[in-house]
């Protein structure tokens, strides 16, 4: 398949592709190729944190969500941005997928574009085009667009900042200063590793010197006053909920950077085309070279990388387009452009192929596929309401509470779920893991009111979904005992060996409402 590709790369290269308005191409090409991933399940436990946040503002309006954001709303480390983003497309839209997935596509294809305008604005039409495709020569990012997380939100806004941060110095002018100024602060509110990376700022500023020391300056210092004020706006809205983030940020996650990762081969090397790489590290040798002051500004964040040693992939997804137009700047130094060409196209399609054809069928095979389909088969049963069960955890520190606002995403049922966190023991290692967040779960509102309300009488007449982690893993006493009189019509096992959290789901009806045409009656 590799050979094939290569060969498709090939014959790429000696393609005359439209250079007239790139932009839109590359919008596109983009967009088509995230769609092929769009089967995707959510495989990351952190998307149950934004879908509770999105949900209640889907419920209960943006009002509520700004008042109770931080109180009613538990935010763990989260921003507000992006699942502000999520819960309008649910309130508007309706609680599909689909709407959060077209919103991640939107943005991917928006990042690419914004890469490109970069290399364009910094450079010439050259690097930016060749940053925006390289952009599509990352496997991992690929699987990232479909899944209901705030990183590829973040690279957006903060590719976005970076862009009207540069247009605002050359061109000057109130509007884009104050945009700038804006999407600064976007950025800062959709991730708060954002935050570090927006440390690339001052260095566009230097960078920008050259263009009249004073003028610079001076609409340095409005973006910066801009950003500044608006922020401050900002955190006094919620300043006693940040404050706690913050100090927790720096007794918990800032340790956990060097704990919690891979190396820098793996993502460097095969989440990334090695090329993309090899050509990000040769321009560092181009840009010293040539002596040239607007390298630092795509430079700066690898070099914050590696010296701080952050290593987990998810993090690094922000400075992605910036390693892409570090490497477009390298191979601008090939001087046969059929080369230079064949190099950028074969980086391309073999990452596309690697991605379609490795990288989303093992994906589709991990047991998060599970409450994909179960939420398929709950949309085809004639009640309404559906409890769900989760039984302990199973050979895994994850609390499984955090699977129910998943199946919920992927029903239009209402579910009733009662989670009762004191009948579950708390792993002594959760407290330094990237997965503690799963044991400070808050059950939503919205899953509670309806259980409340729920008679004894009429919640032994609803179906139930158990979720579970062991495939042999027996019931407790008290669950086996809520489902007597029910019989199972559905069961979803597909188990994989790479993830220790599995996620498997059993589905029962009450006897009486079996038809006597179903087999399981």
């Amino acid at each position: 398949m590799l050979a094939i590709g290569i060969f498709l790369a090939y014959l790429l290269s000696n393609v005359s592709l439209p250079v007239r308005k790139p932009a839109i191409w590359l919008f596109i090409f983009s967009f088509a190729v995230s769609v092929i991933f769009w089967g995707e399940p959510e495989v990351i436990v952190d998307a149950s944190r934004y879908l509770v946040q999105a949900k209640y503002l889907e419920l209960y309006g943006i009002g509520y969500f700004f008042k109770e954001w931080g109180n009613a709303i538990a935010v763990w480390t989260d921003l507000p941005l992006v699942p502000l983003l999520y819960g309008l497309i649910f309130k508007f839209f309706g609680e599909y997928r689909i709407g959060t997935q077209i919103l991640n596509s939107v943005l991917f294809s928006g990042t690419v574009v914004l890469t490109y305008q970069i290399g364009k604005v910094l450079w010439d039409k050259t690097v930016g085009i060749n940053g925006g495709i390289l952009l599509l020569g990352m496997p991992y990012l690929f699987t990232q667009v479909p899944l209901m997380l705030v990183d590829v939100p973040a690279m957006f806004f903060f590719t976005l900042a970076l862009l009207t941060t540069i247009k605002a110095l050359r061109q000057g002018g109130s509007v884009l200063l104050i945009l700038a100024s804006v999407t600064i602060v976007f950025a800062m509110l959709s991730k708060y590793s954002v935050w570090l990376m927006l440390s690339v700022i001052p260095v566009i500023f230097l960078a920008h010197m050259p263009y009249g020391r004073k003028v610079i300056l001076q609409r340095a210092a409005v973006i910066s006053l801009g950003a500044a004020l608006l922020i401050g706006l900002v955190l006094l809205w919620k300043f006693s909920v940040f404050v706690d983030q913050l100090k927790f940020l720096q007794s918990y996650q800032v340790p956990g950077l060097r704990r919690w990762g891979e190396s820098f081969t793996s993502t460097f090397f095969f989440q990334i085309h090695p090329y993309i790489t090899l050509a990000a590290l040769f321009s560092i040798y181009a840009g010293i070279k040539k002596k040239d002051s607007k390298y630092a500004i795509i430079s700066w964040l690898l070099l914050l990388i590696v010296v701080l040693e952050i290593k987990r992939a998810r993090y690094l997804i922000v400075v992605l387009p910036m390693l892409a137009l570090m490497a477009s700047y390298g191979m601008r130094e090939i001087r046969n452009i059929k080369i230079r060409k064949f190099i950028v196209s074969s980086a391309v399609v073999s990452a596309l192929v690697i991605a379609i054809f490795g990288y989303l069928p093992f994906l589709q095979k991990t047991s998060a596929v599970n409450l994909t389909q179960a939420g398929k088969y709950l949309d085809t049963m004639d009640a309404e309401t559906i409890e769900v069960i989760t039984l302990p955890p199973f050979r895994s520190i994850v609390n499984p509470a955090v699977s129910v606002p998943v199946l919920d995403l992927f029903t239009q049922k209402t579910l009733l779920y009662r989670y009762d966190k004191y009948s579950l023991t708390r792993p002594p290692s959760i407290e330094k893991s990237s997965l503690r967040f799963t044991w400070e779960y808050k059950n939503p509102e919205y899953f509670i009111a309806d259980v409340d309300r729920s008679t004894d009488t009429s919640k032994k007449h609803i179906p139930v979904a158990i979720i579970f982690g062991g495939r042999n893993q027996i019931l407790p006493a008290r669950i086996a005992k809520r489902i007597e009189g029910y019989r199972m019509t559905k069961e979803l096992m597909v188990f994989d060996r790479v993830f220790k959290y599995q996620t498997m789901i059993r589905v029962y009806q009450p006897l009486q409402t079996l038809t006597s045409n179903d087999p399981l009656a």
